[in-house]
């Protein structure tokens, strides 16, 4: 090292050792990477998932999922998101957890026991029940509903429609307003309050089989109109040609939408002879005597197994025309009458019906202004009839002297396990001895399907 010369008070500053300059750098660099933002102790990702992960951010425009392994498939469908459009993942994906994400991120109640524990099923047929919800003629385009349907219907097979919104009239606003309530109660404006017609829907669905509708407005508040309640001859007309063709359908419930005797013949007029129908409701309606006699008659031209006609307007002469279907009729095992007003002339001919019948398991006679003839004829039908499980009588007066009768009809009884006498005066000893013997009736009946599990599978 060369030394300062004499005289020269100037500092020299020392070099510094190989070592010490080591240290500086390695924490001068330290210092520089603590600070750097993109720095990260993980490794590279593996090119797998780089690939996995491109798929995923490119699915909408380039999906690939059939050509991947099973154990890359899982990881893309649960990194998938579910707002992505069912043009892409309707017929490409069938992985059920999938779906169930969809349907949970939708809906906070989901019961797949009703959609045959299948959450793609339950997704479309949900999806496609809002879009019918929320429809509103003349408004909403139709292409809403016509393009989901290659998406959908595979996967559809049952249909719960509980709102038809109407057309909106703006221009007739003024118009209504000077209308009274009894003006609306006749109509007025119905050419123009046609609903969304189902026919290019329902014959496109190969796999549906019930369908529940109701024609009405929820949740409509101080906006209440009785005319948004109307279920037009023009409506009833486009829903029974649907419903003719849709040769797969096995239910059909119709209610609370003021159908009467007119909408009635015409529904019955186009299901005559259906192929698959097994169950019809048409309850909560308008129906009179004409109209139960219409309905008595598809009773002998279909398969109809259960029929309800609940909170109606029959009468004891539609009661006779059911009855005689009743006489007639090896299929129909369920009939639900409750509401109506069949009186005993009714009530006595649906019991000599009951007399020749050998497969009606469930009659419903609540609240039918019924009293002591019906309940004597019923008596014979008790001492006869071993089809009948379960007979309601609610809500009658069939009085001290029917309940009589009935206990007697009941003695060597070992069919019936249901019989519902609430509110129907015949004396609460008679009641409980009456009980007695279903109850009875009902305990040998599970102690039988419990020595013979696999008869109760028949």
């Amino acid at each position: 090292m060369q030394q300062p010369a004499d005289g020269d008070r100037s500092t020299v500053a020392p070099s510094l050792y190989p070592s010490q300059a080591r240290l500086a750098a390695d924490l001068y660099c330290t210092h520089r990477v603590i600070e750097d933002p993109e720095w990260t102790l993980a490794t590279v990702p593996h090119l797998t998932e780089l690939c996995l992960q491109h798929i995923v951010h490119n699915f909408e425009k380039n999906p690939i999922l059939d050509r991947l392994l099973p154990e890359h498939q899982r990881k893309v469908l649960d990194r998938l998101s579910t707002g992505l459009p069912l043009t892409v993942t309707a017929n490409l994906i069938s992985d059920e957890d999938y779906w169930k994400r969809c349907c949970a991120e939708r809906w906070q109640v989901c019961d797949i026991s009703n959609y045959g524990d299948s959450w793609k099923r339950m997704f479309f047929e949900r999806h496609l029940e809002n879009i019918l919800k929320c429809f509103i003629p003349n408004t909403t385009d139709p292409k809403q509903v016509l393009e989901l349907i290659p998406l959908c219907k595979d996967y559809v097979r049952k249909l719960e429609v509980d709102q038809f919104l109407p057309p909106v009239q703006v221009d007739q606003k003024e118009e209504r307003d000077d209308l009274s309530d009894t003006g609306s109660d006749f109509g007025f404006g119905e050419v123009s309050m046609h609903h969304y017609d189902l026919g290019d829907l329902i014959t496109a669905l190969p796999h549906l089989e019930e369908l529940h509708l109701t024609y009405g407005v929820k949740d409509c508040g101080m906006n209440f109109e009785w005319n948004l309640f109307n279920f037009t001859h023009q409506d009833c007309c486009n829903l029974a040609v649907a419903v003719k063709m849709c040769h797969n359908l096995k239910v059909f419930k119709l209610m609370r939408s003021k159908v009467d005797d007119d909408k009635t013949r015409l529904l019955v007029h186009n299901l005559l002879d259906h192929p698959c129908l097994v169950e019809l409701n048409l309850s909560h309606n308008l129906i009179r005597d004409k109209g139960a006699q219409a309905v008595g008659k598809l009773i002998n031209h279909s398969r109809l197994e259960t029929l309800d006609l609940c909170n109606n307007q029959i009468h004891h002469l539609g009661a006779q025309a059911l009855a005689q279907a009743l006489a007639e009729n090896s299929t129909l095992t369920s009939l639900n009458l409750r509401l109506n007003c069949v009186e005993d002339k009714g009530g006595e001919a649906i019991g000599r019906a009951l007399l020749t019948n050998t497969t009606l398991k469930s009659i419903h006679l609540g609240s039918n202004n019924l009293s002591e003839p019906t309940a004597m004829l019923f008596s014979q039908v008790l001492a006869q009839n071993t089809t009948l499980t379960s007979i309601n009588f609610s809500c009658n007066h069939l009085g001290l002297d029917g309940g009589k009768q009935l206990l007697d009809g009941l003695a060597d009884n070992k069919a019936l396990t249901e019989f519902d006498l609430r509110l129907a005066d015949v004396g609460q000893e008679t009641e409980y001895l009456i009980h007695q013997i279903v109850w009875a009736n009902r305990e040998a009946v599970r102690l039988g399907s419990l020595q013979h599990p696999s008869a109760k599978l028949l």
